[in-house]
């Protein structure tokens, strides 16, 4: 130890590194179809061992010729486990080489300038939520562990960028800590946008004036404390509960009209843009349920023949051989990247479809509850996964589009034992308001007196949830006198 208290001290620590491979991986399974082919596109552009086949054509791997044995070899130096994609947060060291080699001040011809330029141009296009929150929770500081809970907090974030799950069912059903998961939700409500994984609207505008140092302003007071008089607007009993002026109070309401209130709602797309289905589930001519994938948008890759004869008659010299072995090894990824988007897909839509035949048969009705837990277990993947591959996905039913989250909900048992959908919950809800007599509207304990007939046993709260959840305001302000 020196004069001046220091030393130095070695320690090893471990972290989180997405390897490029990975993150691509990530990329291809979280991309709806649409997307994916221009994802791939680009892959095609950059890669010059990639070619894209006819649709007539045949499939990837089925070629009639026999390998050569220098092909053979080149395999062997390209190849990888594709089922095994966890092994892919190991970077191999000459995929690190290569990427050093990059940066050394190499000379550009005229096609990789325009590459490159055709590369920074793209990036101004806009990312997804999901992509946006993972590479904040890629650098956060904190635990593996923490980090973990984000990835699944992350994908039950709903289109307004609020949680649709509480932080103690988070916690039981990816089986996470308690305090892990509650310092996950903590550090997500620092990431950009503010506001961003907070419980609903009051804790989301809270939230936001805490973060921009005004938590104890008269604003935030009536956000935390006299919320539903804010609804309302009722500045004189605001003026009188806080002792302050008409003037203050309508400057909080001001100052609260500036916050975002759905900081999701930026990275939503077009209302107007047209939803492509991923899968489209429907009866054969057997009546039985059969599952076809979406495969219209999803160029039919192969390695070039060209280059692996330059390969295979070794005429090559070192940098090149490397360039070439690295180029193949990453086409080759990319193909198996994407069987295995499809199959991942594909497993989870049959689980869906075992597990909500009845909805298939009878409609919303029959919806039962699900949880991301239950496919992942029977799937053989983690949660995580399973948010990533239904993420802005959507399935064709006989019933209608609906998007894959719209299948996994929490709910209920009902008094004859049936499982029950919170979402069928939300529309009987939305259904005893809608036939209500408008002078004498149902109470939310009224709602759970019909509900109960009908077997359904919730607590008032839970229906003054769920009723401000479908935006159905409270009992005296639908109050309508003739």
């Amino acid at each position: 130890m020196n004069s001046q208290g220091y030393q130095q001290v070695q320690k090893q620590t471990q972290s989180l590194v997405l390897a490029p491979q990975l993150r691509n991986s990530l990329k291809i399974l979280q991309a709806p179809a649409v997307e994916l082919r221009t994802s791939i596109l680009g892959e095609l552009q950059a890669n010059p061992l990639l070619e894209e086949l006819a649709i007539e054509s045949i499939s990837v791997e089925q070629q009639n010729e026999e390998p050569s044995s220098n092909e053979l070899e080149q395999d062997e130096e390209t190849e990888f486990n594709p089922e095994d994609f966890s092994a892919l947060e190991r970077i191999s060291e000459d995929m690190r080489e290569y990427y050093a080699q990059e940066n050394t001040g190499q000379s550009y011809t005229s096609e990789d300038l325009e590459r490159r330029e055709h590369f920074m141009n793209s990036l101004t296009t806009s990312v997804s939520l999901q992509q946006h929150l993972i590479e904040q929770a890629e650098l956060a500081d904190c635990s593996n562990q923490e980090r973990e809970a984000l990835l699944y907090l992350i994908g039950s974030i709903d289109d307004n960028g609020f949680l649709t799950e509480t932080v103690s069912n988070i916690a039981l059903n990816s089986g996470i800590p308690y305090s892990s998961v509650n310092k996950a939700s903590q550090t997500l409500k620092t990431f950009d946008p503010t506001g961003i994984g907070t419980q609903d609207i009051q804790d989301c505008l809270a939230t936001q004036l805490e973060l921009r140092g005004r938590g104890t302003s008269i604003a935030a007071r009536i956000l935390r404390d006299h919320f539903k008089l804010l609804l309302r607007r009722r500045i004189p009993e605001l003026s009188r509960k806080l002792g302050s002026s008409s003037e203050e109070i309508q400057d909080a309401i001001e100052e609260i009209a500036t916050l975002d209130h759905a900081p999701a709602k930026r990275f939503s797309p077009d209302s107007n843009a047209v939803v492509e289905p991923d899968v489209t589930v429907c009866k054969d001519e057997y009546g039985e349920w059969k599952i076809t994938l979406n495969n219209d948008y999803i160029p039919r890759l192969r390695i070039s023949s060209t280059y692996k004869d330059m390969l295979a008659k070794g005429n090559l010299n070192k940098k090149e051989k490397e360039f070439m072995l690295e180029h193949m090894r990453s086409g080759k990824f990319l193909i198996n990247s994407i069987e295995h988007r499809q199959q991942t897909i594909e497993r989870i839509t049959q689980q869906i479809l075992e597990f909500q035949s009845d909805f298939l048969n009878a409609g919303v009705a029959k919806l039962r509850p699900l949880t991301m837990n239950a496919i992942a277990q029977t799937v053989g993947v983690h949660e995580t996964t399973i948010s990533r591959a239904i993420a802005n996905k959507f399935i064709r039913t006989p019933h209608g589009v609906f998007a894959f989250k719209y299948f996994f909900t929490p709910g209920y048992t009902s008094s004859s034992g049936e499982s029950v959908s919170n979402k069928v919950i939300k529309d009987m809800i939305s259904h005893i308001i809608g036939e209500e007599n408008p002078a004498k509207p149902y109470s939310d304990q009224a709602i759970v007196k019909l509900l109960t007939e009908k077997e359904i046993k919730i607590a008032r709260r839970t229906v003054a949830k769920y009723r401000e959840e479908l935006d159905i305001l409270p009992t005296n302000l639908r109050r309508r006198y003739q």
